[in-house]
């Protein structure tokens, strides 16, 4: 156990030409850096070395707060992108089945997320959460905001912080989103159901 940034599960030009290499870079070699070492530094050493983010994501409050969310949001991100050669086009299974349950079909799940985007002012996330019940439902969090805190099951997370899009996107939010739909990996997704 012990607070350190996971490296990326493959070279930071991977996700192009979706994601370029200067965002992962930003994004996950400095932002995400940044989170950890701070986590670090307000925990100390030795606590550190002693628990996992997932356990101070949960009882951290202030400022070790928002710097544990981030880092855990920014580490479940990464590791939900695949380069788009390497990943499978659409979810199947279970998580098939509860997305057509829940929104009607793969489409309108996509046009529910990227719509449900475009109305977040600031920064923040969406995530694909699995709720105590099972079920699946899309909710936004502000800022740092994780709902894993609340009891929701994060299974797909979309960063909305301009650092994740702005240096290929600009402000073209949506296109930033229809670009994810090419790397996300569905395994992992449905990895992430209880």
């Amino acid at each position: 156990m012990s607070i350190e940034i996971a490296p990326l599960p493959y070279e930071r030009n991977a996700l192009e030409p979706y994601l370029s290499a200067e965002t992962v870079e930003l994004h996950h070699g400095r932002h995400l850096k940044a989170h950890v070492e701070a986590v670090r530094a307000l925990l100390g050493e030795e606590a550190s070395a002693a628990t996992t983010l997932d356990a101070v994501l949960r009882t951290a409050q202030g400022r070790l707060y928002d710097h544990a969310a981030q880092a855990w949001n920014g580490d479940f991100y990464w590791r939900m992108l695949r380069p788009a050669a390497s990943r499978r086009g659409e979810p199947d299974g279970r998580l098939a089945e509860l997305l057509k349950q829940t929104f009607g079909d793969l489409a309108r799940f996509k046009q529910e997320l990227t719509t449900l985007a475009q109305g977040v002012f600031g920064a923040g996330w969406i995530w694909l959460v699995q709720r105590p019940d099972g079920g699946l439902a899309l909710v936004t969090t502000a800022n740092a905001g994780n709902p894993a805190t609340g009891g929701d099951r994060p299974l797909l997370a979309v960063s909305l912080w301009e650092h994740a899009y702005y240096l290929d996107y600009r402000q073209a939010r949506d296109r930033y989103i229809d670009a994810l739909w090419n790397l996300i990996d569905w395994d992992f997704v449905a990895g992430n159901l209880r």
